[in-house]
């Protein structure tokens, strides 16, 4: 959530300093230019300090602060759909990179032939969730097919989704009975000795169907570990869909307009672009979005959601 106090205590210092610059800005004459020069810096740094300060206010979700999981899946499309889906990956891992997000891939299925068939993320970072939310919904990559030597153009569809990790202050019970626990040997990348033991975890829920695979650790007990505080963020997600599903039915069928629409169009061929949908912010510079720059994205959808 907002905290309110840091951020009263932040537009305090850059109101000071703001009228501070209006002062100068009156006094300095043109052979000031030393001082003039000064005082552009400074009034670049407020402008940059005041959209941080506007983007601090807009984190007013439940579980903004939260850290997060972040799932990819292909489309269909076979191949094409798994190195679009790889793409993704290479672009949230590239983007937590300049901004400070710390992650790790919890479990990862390559592609039979290229790319790969799904991923799960673990990222930490300030507002994780309240960032990443943002990218929740279906991406659509439109380029010059790399796998066919007609060089066509070909659609690739992926989905990601982004669910909060449910904290400590969350009670979460879960039955031992319902759980179905199997290890295996891991596949993934961890490092020497990996797969010389079988430490990878698949956690069945049984009421509900749903599965966690964890292989990131070497130790049996931490993707254990791992995958139950996963079971726990999704049990706790399916709870207040079914809140909001119930909320729905007593008010009458509401269409929500974003399911399974999608959110985003990354063109390479014809032209280069890339478009949210929902918040008609673009940006042609596509290899620079998928070199991980989608913190302008992120925060006009934030906008939007105020």
């Amino acid at each position: 959530m907002v905290n309110k106090r840091k951020i009263v205590e932040n537009y305090e210092v850059i109101n000071n300093k703001v009228e501070e610059s209006i002062f100068l800005i009156d006094i300095l004459t043109d052979e000031d230019i030393n001082e003039l020069s000064e005082l552009e810096n400074e009034i670049n740094k407020l402008d940059e300090d005041i959209n941080n300060l506007e983007i601090e206010t807009l984190f007013t979700g439940k579980y903004d602060n939260l850290n997060c999981f972040l799932e990819i899946h292909p489309g269909a499309g076979g191949t094409e759909a798994c190195d679009w889906a790889d793409m993704l990956l290479r672009m949230y891992t590239m983007f937590c990179d300049k901004n400070n997000f710390k992650y790790e891939i919890i479990d990862k299925l390559k592609g039979e032939t290229a790319g790969i068939k799904s991923v799960t993320l673990k990222i930490e970072g300030v507002h994780a969730y309240g960032y990443f939310k943002s990218e929740i919904g279906v991406h659509r990559l439109v380029r010059i097919s790399p796998f066919n030597a007609a060089g066509k153009r070909q659609t690739s569809f992926a989905s990601v989704s982004v669910i909060p990790e449910i904290d400590d202050s969350i009670n979460i019970e879960i039955n031992n009975d319902d759980l179905k626990i199997d290890v295996y040997r891991s596949s993934g990348c961890g490092g020497q000795g990996v797969n010389t033991t079988d430490s990878a975890v698949r956690v069945t829920h049984i009421p509900t169907g749903i599965v966690i695979t964890c292989q990131n650790e070497r130790s049996q007990i931490q993707n254990k570990e791992t995958a139950i505080n996963l079971l726990k963020s999704k049990l706790y997600q399916l709870e207040e869909k079914n809140r909001e599903k119930e909320l729905k039915d007593l008010k009458g069928d509401i269409m929500n307009i974003d399911f399974g629409s999608q959110i985003r169009n990354y063109t390479l061929e014809p032209y280069s672009l890339v478009k949210d949908v929902r918040t008609n912010y673009e940006n042609t510079n596509t290899d620079k979005v998928l070199n991980g720059d989608l913190i302008e994205f992120m925060k006009s959808f934030l906008r939007i959601k105020r």
